[in-house]
Formats: structure tokens, sequence, C-alpha cells
């Protein structure tokens, strides 16, 4: 019995640091080859505003778990209250508010290049850390992904320090200390763009 528990050990020793690296690196390579896409479209000057937000929503969007997202802004407090309709009412707009938020973010950018720091784990968990470099600055950005049954997906984007799940919750839960979820899905529908 202890003779197999050793075997186990050394198993996990020697081929656990493999399995990590494999992990980060696929997930880094998914990152990369998505933001790369991405500065294609937004360096094509011939091509339209709304071709390129159509084209970059085709390339990132498979890589948000945005009902994930959904959940997480607004966290136990509210989620588990939820009525099934009243969940998938706010996943349907919020993944737009989040999907347009990210687009016009990414509209701004120009002759930027992107430079990949640090690649963190924990678990099923991967951080990566990339440098959005332009002739005068720099931003850094966070991005969390996790692996799901269909791959790896991004759960969450820090710019510069800030998560954007934990701008939303707090923006939601001004809202819902005041009102009620009712109250949060007319202000979200009336706007029908980000809440940032």
């Amino acid at each position: 019995m202890m003779k197999h528990f050793s075997y186990i050990i050394m198993f996990l020793l020697i081929f656990g640091p493999v399995v990590f690296a494999d992990d980060q690196e696929s997930a880094q390579t998914l990152l990369k080859g998505k933001l790369d896409g991405v500065l294609i479209i937004l360096q094509n000057k011939g091509m339209e505003i709304k071709e390129k937000k159509q084209k970059l929503a085709e390339i990132v969007g498979p890589i948000f778990d945005f009902t994930l997202m959904a959940k997480l802004t607004l966290g136990k407090k509210y989620w588990p209250g939820l009525t099934t309709e009243e969940k998938t009412r706010f996943t349907e707009i919020f993944t737009r508010c989040l999907k347009e938020s990210y687009l016009e973010k990414m509209m701004l950018y120009t002759d930027e290049k992107i430079d990949y720091k640090e690649t963190v784990q924990t678990g099923k968990k991967v951080h990566i850390t990339t440098l959005l470099v332009s002739k005068y600055n720099k931003i850094e950005m966070l991005y969390k992904l996790y692996r799901s049954k269909k791959g790896w997906r991004i759960y969450d984007i820090e710019i510069q320090g800030i998560s954007i799940i934990t701008t939303y919750k707090s923006q939601f839960d001004q809202v819902l200390t005041k009102g009620n979820m009712s109250d949060l899905l007319s202000e979200l529908e009336k706007k029908e763009a980000p809440l940032q």
C-alpha cells in the first residue's frame, strides 16, 4: 500500500509540473491567437467600423464565458434568488452590454502591440498578464481564464488592476440595494449599453 502511494507521489512530482506547463501554454496560445486576430482587424484601415465590430465579435466572442460572468456580477447575494426567467433575461442583456463595452474599448486601439508577461496557474484557472504597448502608453491587462468542458474561457479581465466583474458587481449592488431585480433589468434595457 505504501509502495503504491509512493509511486503516485513520484508520478505527481515528475509529471505534475509538466501538465501545468502544458495548461499554461495552451491557454496562452489560445489567447495570443485571438488577440493577434484582433490586432489584424484593428489595423485594417480599409474596413468599416460596423464590419470591424462584427469580425471582432466573431473572434473573441467564443473565448468569453458570458453566462458565468453574468452570474459572478450578481454573486451569491443575488443570483440564487432569481427565477429562471430573470436569470435568462439578465444574462442576455448583460452579455450584450459586456460585448459592446469590450468592442468599444478595442476600437480605441491604433498602433499598439501586445507583450505577454507572466502566466500563473492555480488549479484549473490561469491568469495571463499582457501589456498593451503604444508609443506613449502602456496598459496592463490581466486575462483570467478557467478550463471548461469546451476549453479555456475568460471569466474576468483586469485593466490596470481594476476587475471588470468587480466593477459591474459594485454598480449592480448599488441598484439592487435601493431597488430590486426588475429595477436593474429595466435600467439595463433602457441603456442597452455598459454601465462603465
